[in-house]
């Protein structure tokens, strides 16, 4: 079989969810519903921590950017799905669609890093509250910040050159509503055994330290924690991390069911649930997980509305 660049291809096609109009128009107007959800609340996050002077706090600054993630995360897949259950075409052009892909490995990957540096403040927080000032500066702050989004730029790098060698020569039929890495993979006619094996190694060693980072941090928290003699003061440190530990089981989790598998086990179904999950529901649950139950949030943005209402007045 002669080689056959993959810029040969000009599009691709996402099948999508299902073929039936009527479920799809279901779909439609619930996924329209959770991203304008997402949208809001997130956005609402950001201007909330931007406009609040108490809230530029670490943790704070690194929840603004989680948000942001979320926002970019679910914007890169939403829209598109949304276009597709209206428009009987379900072409996606060959740049879009690697672009795609890799503004959503990007997103993903310094999301999982970022989860992760937000664990070593809580354990900086509990575990080091005299130092935690010293510890957690700005300075620290950007550095985990732009850390963060260097490893998910060098990830996506790598994602792109190995990619870059696909070659496609019998179907442009991607079985799925986005493109995702396993259905393009499964697409390619080309042995895509080196291709995963290099992009597990930099994604599982990302995954791995992510993971052990949380886990070691996590274990130091709940270590001080059973060291403190009164209710109040455990339970308010147990309320300072249940937010975070959410995020981190339902991001981690889905994640790892998703991806840390052989290509083959790929179940078209099944990971099409997930993939709804953690692309779409999971960026709209974070600004609910982390403002329902943060007293914090819900008086900054009463702070913010109340300035809102004296500045009018004066007017």
């Amino acid at each position: 079989m002669g080689r056959r660049n993959i810029t040969h291809v000009s599009d691709f096609i996402l099948m999508g969810l299902t073929d039936s109009e009527e479920i799809q128009l279901v779909l439609f107007t619930l996924f329209l519903l959770m991203y304008l959800f997402t949208v809001l609340g997130n956005a609402g996050m950001l201007l909330v921590i931007c406009l609040d002077l108490q809230l530029h706090t670490p943790m704070y600054f690194f929840l603004s950017h989680l948000s942001f993630l979320d926002l970019s995360f679910s914007t890169a897949v939403t829209p598109t799905t949304l276009d597709n259950f209206l428009t009987s075409n379900k072409h996606i052009s060959y740049l879009n669609c690697f672009t795609q892909m890799n503004c959503f490995v990007f997103v993903g990957v310094t999301e999982c890093v970022l989860l992760s540096s937000m664990a070593y403040d809580r354990y900086a927080a509990i575990c080091n509250p005299l130092h935690y000032p010293v510890v957690m500066s700005t300075r620290r702050c950007c550095s985990l910040v732009f850390g963060s989004f260097l490893i998910g730029f060098m990830d996506t790098f790598v994602n792109v050159l190995c990619l870059s060698r696909l070659h496609f020569c019998d179907s442009n039929v991607i079985y799925h509503f986005f493109c995702d890495a396993p259905p393009v993979l499964a697409l390619s006619c080309t042995d895509t055994r080196d291709i995963e094996i290099t992009i597990s190694i930099f994604a599982g060693s990302t995954l791995v330290v992510s993971l052990i980072t949380i886990a070691v941090s996590y274990v130091s928290i709940l270590s001080t924690i059973l060291k403190i003699t009164s209710t109040s003061g455990k339970q308010k440190a147990f309320s300072t991390c249940t937010s975070h530990l959410l995020s981190v089981t339902i991001f981690y989790g889905t994640t790892i069911f998703t991806y840390v598998k052989p290509s083959k086990s790929y179940s078209l179904g099944q990971d099409q649930v997930v993939s709804v999950f953690y692309s779409i529901a999971i960026p709209m649950l974070n600004p609910l997980i982390h403002s329902l139950r943060n007293k914090e949030v819900k008086n900054a943005l009463r702070r913010v509305l109340q300035k809102r209402k004296s500045s009018k007045k004066l007017k």
